[in-house]
């Protein structure tokens, strides 16, 4: 039997954790308050100071994680209210919340990037690193003896961390986390699966923490299981969504900053954002380009014409698979269906970013710098946990702030707690860090 989703199931205002408590009346919606909530918290002003692609900027400004997401909750905005009014045409009947799906979205994308660690995707890969080639290797028979799940650290996944953050009742801390309505929880989860089914891209997306926490949302909400993998389930549809605005800003956003860091020339920048144009459109585009002079002008017009395309073209693209997507039975990221042109352009912008711009001298060194330190705090901070008793340990614990667990039971939840309080930090808090505990920064005497 096909098990197909329900938009109005799908759609659901509860609130995660606050299950039991009647709900006042509010003038904004629950999606609304879900915006609001995120924009206003701690985890969401820290993404300010946390890499993106390009170390944090000095007299040229790049974007960091939090300008990011701002861009990407625009864009996703703009995609979920598109997707939204074909719906409605499609269903007439007012039966569906549908005018909703864009605060939905634009509030998952301001989410998506939340659990993601300090210092870029570097911060990711010495997680993994700790655990599948370094020092972390000793706790692995320990916490699997416990019946930890060791493929949460091998793979450590900023995604399943995003999920975590949001839902986990940390100490001192509300029932449920930032209680989100379970729909927007939901469009967060890029891999619906656990860890131990990452495969070789190693994402997933909850940790054994989190695991039932998870199923409660897929009950909730009437998400199917993947018809093609019994052990995975099908994204809650908007999901695609927010993917879709995380790959059109990002993609050009890299291209533009790129451009600002001299990486990429500005004729460099410019053909390979026309190139998403072609025959009277792309002759009105470069007419208007000629009325002004300032570089950074011109790239800002290209860049807003490809987003209006791109967001254009994901929508029809979502709308054209929408039985498909409900079916759990489509799994290809919206941006791989776009008009040929689009396409093409870009695909050749991300095979210029992988060539010029991620492996370009300011991009490695924040790597570098970033491996080294996470390893170091990691490793400083697991050993500190594991033995209490130690002198040294005991003055280390004291700086881990009281939300985070130091004293769980078991080695995997000890583990956890110290990511949490690593992949929470911003880049500068991680450096300022890293160097009082080596003894490279005294405070002043």
């Amino acid at each position: 039997m096909v098990h197909v989703m329900n938009w109005n199931s799908l759609l659901s205002g509860k609130r995660f954790g606050m299950e039991d408590y009647p709900e006042r009346k509010h003038e904004r919606t629950d999606f609304q308050r879900d915006y609001d909530r995120l924009i206003f918290s701690s985890p969401f002003r820290r993404l300010q100071n946390k890499t993106q692609v390009f170390p944090l900027p000095g007299s040229i400004f790049v974007h960091n994680r939090l300008t990011h997401s701002l861009e990407v909750s625009c864009v996703g905005r703009s995609l979920g209210n598109n997707v939204a009014k074909g719906l409605m045409q499609k269903y007439p009947d007012g039966s569906v919340n549908f005018p909703e799906i864009g605060s939905i979205v634009s509030a998952a994308c301001l989410a998506h990037d939340m659990g993601n660690p300090p210092f870029g995707h570097s911060g990711e890969r010495a997680i993994s690193a700790y655990f599948t080639e370094g020092n972390g290797l000793k706790w692995k028979e320990q916490i699997l003896e416990e019946g930890g799940r060791y493929a949460d650290f091998e793979h450590f996944e900023g995604n399943a961390n995003a999920m975590r953050l949001l839902t986990h009742q940390f100490i001192g801390r509300r029932k449920g986390g930032f209680a989100l309505t379970y729909s927007t929880l939901a469009s967060i989860i890029k891999y619906p699966y656990a860890s131990v089914f990452a495969g070789k891209k190693h994402k997933f997306g909850f940790f054994q923490s989190e695991e039932d926490l998870y199923l409660r949302i897929v009950n909730e909400l009437g998400i199917c299981p993947d018809p093609n993998d019994a052990n995975k389930y099908a994204r809650h549809p908007l999901v695609f969504l927010v993917e879709a605005a995380d790959d059109i800003c990002y993609q050009i956003m890299d291209i533009e900053d790129a451009c600002k860091l001299h990486i990429l020339t500005t004729d460099e920048a410019i053909q390979l954002l026309l190139n998403f144009f072609a025959g009277d459109r792309l002759k009105r585009i470069e007419e208007v380009m000629q009325l002004v002079d300032d570089t950074n002008e011109k790239i800002a017009y290209l860049r807003s014409c490809i987003i209006g395309l791109l967001v254009d073209e994901c929508s029809k693209a979502f709308l054209n698979n929408e039985e498909l997507i409900l079916s759990g039975n489509y799994h290809d990221p919206l941006i791989s269906r776009i008009a040929e042109q689009a396409r093409k352009a870009y695909a050749t912008c991300s095979a210029t970013a992988c060539k010029k711009i991620y492996k370009a001298k300011e991009v490695l060194d924040i790597e570098l710098a970033g491996y080294h330190i996470f390893s170091h705090l990691i490793d400083t901070l697991t050993e500190a946990v594991m033995n209490q008793e130690h002198a040294y340990s005991k003055l280390l614990l004291q700086r881990i702030p009281e939300q985070y667990d130091t004293q769980a039971k078991t080695t995997y939840g000890k583990i956890q707690c110290v990511l949490d309080y690593i992949s929470g930090m911003t880049d500068v808090y991680a450096l300022d860090l890293y160097r009082k505990i080596t003894g490279m920064s005294l405070p002043a005497v």
